[in-house]
């Protein structure tokens, strides 16, 4: 019988997350995580604090290792890809905690993500060898296109730390998007924002996904944010998973409910 499935629903996912088990001495940080998220896709990671929200983030950063599972990523096991090359495989991350360097530019900061991209090292660009000069031109280049795309050019030359904290959340979105990523982690991008600046991050994070094919999982405490957002919903607790799928669902599953407001008596 001839397969009549659609060519998309047959496609791997971008990111494939299988039984990912993670210890700390005696503790199950993460104990048989699995969920799959297409290209293209908006995920909202959610779950109590000490779910495994932040340690799942941080095996996909390569920060941690998984004790047994593994993670596919594009198609390649993401244990056998260098720490230091999680970024040039097309992983970006912002922290829950911003990582700016507060003395240099909103410029300057976007500029520093283009250069996980570059191709030539540290003594090319000491020594000015050939090539350099038009791959700091591309930088230049790439930061200013997305300092404009994120409105942020009436600050670009302002120093990161004198700024809202509103205004700094996007400039280190603005630095994860640098490197070109294909799958962006964004932990807690609305801690601190108010209701006026959710509604516009929320705004932002569909039109960056299709304006620069991003896949996007997020961590995320504001419910209405992540309800709104997300094409799917995966909610940790305790570090396993209790449930994932479409938004609604997950919202109204009795475990969820039981894990954030506690079981009934």
């Amino acid at each position: 019988m001839q397969d009549d499935t659609a060519p998309a629903a047959r496609e791997a996912p971008l990111l494939d997350v299988r039984d990912v088990t993670v210890r700390f001495g005696g503790i199950v940080a993460l104990d048989r995580v699995s969920f799959a998220l297409p290209a293209g896709g908006i995920c909202g990671l959610i779950g109590p604090n000490g779910a495994g929200k932040t340690t799942l983030f941080n095996c996909l950063s390569r920060l941690y290792r998984p004790a047994s599972g593994s993670i596919v990523f594009d198609g390649r096991d993401l244990g056998a890809i260098p720490r230091h090359r999680i970024a040039h495989a097309g992983i970006g991350r912002t922290f829950q905690n911003l990582a700016l360097f507060r003395t240099l530019t909103v410029l300057q900061n976007v500029m520093l993500g283009c250069h996980s991209g570059t191709r030539r090292g540290f003594v090319a660009h000491a020594l000015r060898l050939p090539g350099v000069a038009r791959e700091e031109a591309d930088i230049a280049a790439r930061a200013a296109e997305l300092v404009a795309r994120l409105d942020l050019g009436a600050v670009a030359q302002r120093p990161v730390g004198e700024l809202p904290f509103g205004t700094q959340k996007r400039v280190e979105l603005a630095r994860a998007m640098a490197a070109r990523p294909r799958l962006l982690l964004l932990d807690e991008p609305a801690a601190g924002l108010n209701h006026a600046e959710v509604d516009a991050l929320m705004d932002l994070i569909r039109a960056l996904r299709d304006d620069f094919g991003l896949t996007v999982l997020l961590v995320e405490h504001h419910m209405n944010l992540v309800m709104r957002v997300s094409d799917l919903v995966v909610a940790l607790d305790f570090g396993r998973c209790i449930a994932s799928g479409l938004p609604a669902a997950v919202r109204d599953d009795p475990a969820v409910i039981a894990a954030y407001l506690g079981a009934p008596a």
